[in-house]
This record gives C-alpha cells, sequence and structure tokens, in this order.
C-alpha cells in the first residue's frame, strides 16, 4: 500500500490531492484544529476521505508518528512557527528512521528571494537572510530539509511558490466581497501560479522523486494593480480606485505593504526543464478566464453598501499571506 502523508492539509494539498491523489492508496492529513479535522475527514479528495489528525507547534500525537513510519512520500505545506520548523522539531527523527520514505516535497515561498530591483532571477540567486523578504526562518527551514535530505540520502525537492490563486481565491471573488484594494507602486511585479499548476509541480515532484529548488510560477510577473483591473474587467464592474503605495500605510496593515519591499521577476525554466512540467495557465490572464469561464465568481453576493474595505490588502497581499504564513495549513 502506497501512503502519503500531508502535514498541513490546506488549499494546495487539497487542489493536489483532487488532481492526482489517486495515485495513493493511503491518504493521512493534518491540521491544527478538530473542527477542521472534522470537516476535511469528510471531505471527497482523490475518491475517497482522508485519514485527519491533529499536528501543532507542541503537538504530534503517536497516529501521526506512525503514519509516517508507513509513508511512501511527504508533502509539507506547515511553516516556520516561532522562529523554526515545527515539523522537523517534533518529527525529524521519525522522517529521518523512516524506511519507505523515497520523497519529500516541501511547499516554500518566492519570499526567501530579496529584492532584484525588478531583475529576473532563477534558482542559482543567493539566498541571505537578512535580505529575505520573509526573513530568516523560512531560509533556515530550506536548509534544515535539504541537511535532513543528504544526511538520508533522500530526495527532497523545494517548491517556491509565487502568489497563489484558484478557484475561491481569486481577485474577482474578492471585488465582488467588496474586500480588495489596489495599491499602486511604479515598476513593482510579483509572479503569480495557479493551484492547479502548483499540484502539477507537487506530482512531478513526486513522479521523478526530484531533489532540488524550484520556482513554481507563471510565465508572466505582473503587477497587482492590474491584475485586479482585469479581473474586474471579466466581471463587469469598475475596478476600485487606485491607491497610491505611499498613500496606503493608512489604509493597510504594515504586513500587507510588506509585499511591496522589494521587486522580482522569477525564472520558471527549471520547473518546466528538469520537472516536465508544462504549465496550464502560464498568465494570470490564462487562470482568471478559466476561473470566469467556470463560473467561480457566481456563488459570491454582491457586498452591500456598509461592506467593510479599509482592512482589505491587494489579492497578491491576501493569498501570499495565507500561504507564506501556513501555506494554507488549516
Amino acid at each position: 500500500m502506497t501512503t502519503l502523508v500531508c502535514i498541513g492539509l490546506g488549499y494546495c494539498a487539497r487542489h493536489y490531492l483532487r488532481e492526482f491523489g489517486a495515485r495513493f492508496e493511503r491518504i493521512v492529513g493534518t491540521t491544527r484544529s478538530a473542527e477542521q479535522a472534522a470537516m476535511l475527514g469528510q471531505e471527497r479528495l482523490a475518491g475517497r476521505a482522508p485519514e485527519m489528525l491533529l499536528f501543532g507547534a507542541a503537538l504530534a500525537p503517536r497516529e501521526l508518528k506512525r503514519a509516517i513510519s508507513d509513508a511512501d512520500a511527504l508533502l509539507v505545506s506547515a511553516a516556520p512557527a516561532e522562529g523554526r520548523d515545527p515539523v522537523l522539531a517534533a518529527l525529524g527523527d521519525e522522517i529521518a528512521l523512516a524506511p519507505r520514505l523515497k520523497c519529500v516535497v516541501y511547499l516554500s515561498t518566492l519570499g526567501v528571494y530579496g529584492d532584484s530591483g525588478g531583475a529576473w532571477i532563477d534558482e542559482t540567486v543567493r539566498t541571505l537572510p537578512a535580505f529575505a523578504r520573509r526573513g530568516r526562518p523560512r531560509i533556515d527551514a530550506e536548509l534544515e530539509w535539504q541537511a535532513l535530505g543528504a544526511r538520508r540520502n533522500l530526495p527532497v525537492a523545494i517548491l517556491r511558490l509565487g502568489g497563489i490563486y484558484g478557484p475561491g481565491r481569486n481577485a474577482m471573488v474578492r471585488l465582488l466581497r467588496g474586500n480588495l484594494h489596489r495599491i499602486d507602486k511604479p515598476g513593482h511585479v510579483s509572479n503569480r501560479v495557479h493551484v492547479y499548476d502548483i499540484a502539477q509541480a507537487i506530482d512531478a515532484a513526486f513522479a521523478r522523486s526530484a531533489e532540488g529548488i524550484f520556482n513554481v510560477v507563471d510565465d508572466e510577473p505582473t503587477s497587482p494593480s492590474e491584475q485586479v483591473a482585469f479581473a474586474a474587467q471579466l466581471i463587469g464592474v469598475d475596478p476600485p480606485p487606485v491607491i497610491p503605495y505611499e498613500q496606503a500605510r493608512g489604509l493597510v496593515s504594515p504586513m500587507a505593504l510588506s509585499f511591496y519591499d522589494g521587486c522580482i521577476r522569477a525564472r520558471n525554466d527549471k520547473l518546466k526543464a528538469v520537472l516536465d512540467v508544462s504549465l496550464r495557465y502560464p498568465t494570470y490572464r490564462d487562470g482568471l478566464h478559466a476561473l470566469h469561464k467556470a463560473g467561480d465568481h457566481l456563488a459570491i453576493t454582491q457586498p452591500t453598501e456598509k461592506t467593510p474595505n479599509a482592512a482589505a490588502s491587494t489579492e497578491q497581499v491576501s493569498n501570499d499571506r495565507r500561504d507564506f504564513r501556513s501555506l494554507a495549513q488549516t
């Protein structure tokens, strides 16, 4: 029996299971709350419900340790907590000794890169904690996973994800909910990636027992403001007014504005050449077109005039915050 353990059965992991989970006979997932575990334990993924267990910084149940001992593949979505990787802190010994484990896929972020001034970069660029937009903990976590792989001769694929969007989580949905600002910082661009293409990359890494670092991003870095305007055009609404970056400090949180610190354009050549991934949605326009055609926005109720908007951030910030903090672990 082939077993996959997903530590952090969040947005990306669930989409991976829906698309490619049938390759595994047993699927074990974790979440941080009993309520989420009960809900996800009833969700049909890959034609069946996953076995759900609780996992947190101070909680690593015996059942999870046994599942890791039985695992053939490990998908890790949990982000660093309190300056350390919670999975390695609680389960590092079990992972190092797991007799059947053939491959680990660790979901990371483009936030490990520093500001390139908008220049194109690839995986060979050195990450420096002092300049990384998401700081030292994520870089340390990547290094710790690579070190574990080297000690055990275990392939570890680190996928550095761009800003995640997909069904239920995209600019069209947030426009209709009325919680989307349109911040403009001249020259600022970012890479996006549709969750289906993340699922493709995960599957390719497992299928090839891939090792190394891969940027999982689209082909066309663009400004968040452009993406919002395009989404508004698709659903026939006026885009929010442009707010100059310098005037946004009173409208959005420091965390939200931090995503405008620095600017990179990430290449995905290695994703295509080594993992042989052909992006289904090479640009944000392709992805939003497909979501619009599928009617992803139709379930959203138009906001009333009283719907608060001031606390929201841009679509980039919403998705990146969700996935940089925990990569949708819950």
